[in-house]
């Protein structure tokens, strides 16, 4: 039966160096980054701005998307063990991280900044989020080699039988939502360097807001939950948290279009 499925058992683990352990996952987070750096990097010579200012925003990303994703995890999915055990929200080795919680930390980082740089927020937020989708097609591909985050029972073709689970054949959630993801970032970079869309502010962070989180959103149905306590609600966390999120890029993209949102330096 296995073997009309996909099977997977890749480990998650590269290779090792005494208790030093190089995985998928860090290599794939760590890619994110990178690739992320030198498409920033050509927004900001084509808009003649410092590589220094560049470098400056990368570590506010950087803290921003670790800190704010290891909190989501731990207020959103798991608040009463961490409330408990709270020198554990350190220990990010452990596991549990939120692209809510992400997203959310990365707001505010960006809002700092562009006020320390006196750089506009919205100008910050249209160039930023065309590499943070693509990031994001990185970190699922890492939760897939991790075997974590995956879908509901599926009998399906393409359904994928982790071996590191318990053999049911399961929607590849983490494939649906690296796609999804991809897509949305060659349609951001097309965006802005051949329909210049990032003059106009906060229209392509209002439309990155609506697709990246509808995406979400309707993915989440195929996934099972990740915390016991889902079960019992109408729609999982995942969902109930993109909701605002997806209604603040509509009023972002109407704001954008009506032109009421300001281009000028803080």
């Amino acid at each position: 039966m296995i073997l009309n499925y996909i099977s997977w058992n890749v480990d998650p683990e590269i290779f090792h160096i005494g208790s030093l352990s190089v995985r998928w996952y860090g290599i794939l987070f760590a890619a994110a980054f990178v690739f992320g750096y030198f498409i920033m990097l050509r927004i900001f010579r084509k808009e003649g701005v410092s590589q220094e200012l560049l470098d400056k925003l990368s570590i506010y990303m950087g803290v921003a998307t670790v800190a704010g994703a290891r909190l989501g995890h731990c207020l959103f999915y798991q608040p009463d063990y961490y409330f408990h055990y709270p020198l554990e929200i350190l220990m990010i080795w452990k596991g549990g991280l939120a692209s809510h919680g992400a997203a959310l930390g990365i707001l505010f980082a960006l809002w700092i900044f562009s006020r320390k740089a006196h750089k506009s927020y919205w100008w910050t937020l249209d160039r930023i989020v065309i590499v943070v989708a693509l990031s994001g097609f990185f970190i699922r591909t890492g939760n897939l080699m991790n075997s974590e985050i995956f879908g509901k029972p599926a009998d399906l073709a393409w359904a994928f039988v982790f071996f590191r689970d318990n053999l049911v054949p399961r929607h590849p959630t983490q494939i649906y939502e690296a796609v999804s993801y991809l897509l949305l970032f060659f349609f951001l970079y097309y965006a802005y360097f051949r329909k210049n869309y990032g003059e106009k502010s906060g229209l392509l962070f209002g439309i990155f807001m609506i697709v990246l989180w509808t995406m979400r959103f309707f993915i989440e149905f195929l996934k099972e939950t990740q915390e016991p306590f889902e079960n019992n609600l109408f729609l999982n966390m995942g969902q109930l948290l993109s909701i605002p999120l997806i209604i603040a890029g509509i009023v972002i993209l109407y704001l954008s279009h009506k032109g009421k949102l300001s281009s000028t330096k803080n």
